[in-house]
């Protein structure tokens, strides 16, 4: 009967994160591509996923809700998203981790510069923050989606952010524009 335990613990172990989740090698996606460290090629139709944003300007130190989600039932196990200026390769402002189904990553020595699924479970959506940062220029989301270990959609983009141009800013990220009126009685 002992013998029976044993393998079927060793079954589990082995066998059961590949049938329900990841392949069992680091399922990392690269800061740099968003490509999975998998052998598998992205998907080439259009991805049935969304990045939507709460503003379409930004000044530095704004917080933006970013929602990925997925459109009908599809659902996805996994995702890197990025902030990157537009033609940029390089991830910028940090993001505050709100949801329990992500983690924030470091790419290129900063903390929080990406987000990604801190678990394998099947998502319909995660919603993050993210924090401007000083001098930016036009940038957009982009995330890589994965469904399963063989299916992920590289390249999904948002629409593009426009840094709004204030005289001065505080710390809050809230301008100090100064208002004049004139009444004319």
């Amino acid at each position: 009967m002992r013998r029976h335990s044993c393998f079927g613990f060793l079954f589990c172990g082995i066998f059961l994160p590949r049938i329900l989740g990841f392949p069992q090698t680091n399922t990392s996606i690269d800061c740099d591509s968003l490509l999975p460290n998998y052998e598998a090629q992205p998907q080439t139709s259009a991805p049935p996923f969304v990045i939507t944003v709460s503003f379409d300007n930004f000044e530095p130190g704004n917080e933006i809700q970013v929602n990925l989600k997925a459109l009908k039932d599809v659902g996805f196990k996994g995702f890197n998203l990025q902030a990157r200026e537009i033609e940029g390769d390089v991830p910028v402002g940090t993001f505050k981790i709100t949801d329990p189904n992500t983690k924030g990553l470091e790419c290129h020595n900063m903390t929080n510069s990406a987000v990604s699924h801190a678990n394998s479970d099947v998502k319909q959506k995660v919603t993050t923050t993210w924090i401007a940062p000083h001098d930016v220029r036009d940038l957009q989301f982009i995330a890589t989606v994965v469904q399963d270990p063989e299916t992920f959609w590289f390249g999904i983009q948002s629409k593009t952010l426009t840094p709004t141009h204030s005289e001065s800013v505080n710390g809050t990220g809230k301008s100090k524009r100064k208002v004049r009126f004139e009444c004319i009685c």
